[in-house]
């Protein structure tokens, strides 16, 4: 069981901020914004993982991942972290704006009908 261990987290924080895309604008319903929005960064810190494996900056407890490692030694577990976390913060940040909106909506009409 241990080897599923970092595929299960990634998989739960999915799970666990998915509901969230019913509440803000949507992250799933926009891929090409979504995909825009990722590749950079994932990009960057692919590179950034693969010169610190190669320099034995840090590695990874092969027991607990499935232990597919991409080329550069790199687990695919890693290289999903790159998606799957800021995915999960876009569906969270993207939740939270619109209920403070909705919020700041409510609260400015009832400002306007109690000030007139």
């Amino acid at each position: 069981m241990d080897r599923w261990h970092y595929l299960l987290a990634l998989v739960f924080c999915l799970a666990l901020t998915a509901p969230l895309e019913l509440i803000g604008p949507g992250v799933y319903r926009r891929p090409r914004l979504l995909l825009g929005a990722l590749w950079p960064a994932a990009a960057l810190f692919v590179v950034w993982d693969l010169v610190a494996i190669a320099t034995h900056v840090w590695g990874f407890d092969l027991r607990y991942t499935v232990g597919l490692l991409l080329p550069g030694g790199m687990p695919l577990e890693e290289l999903l972290f790159f998606f799957v976390v800021p995915v999960c913060g876009l569906l969270t940040f993207g939740a939270v704006e619109t209920l403070l909106g909705a919020g700041r909506s409510r609260l400015g009409h009832s400002r306007k009908v109690s000030g007139q």
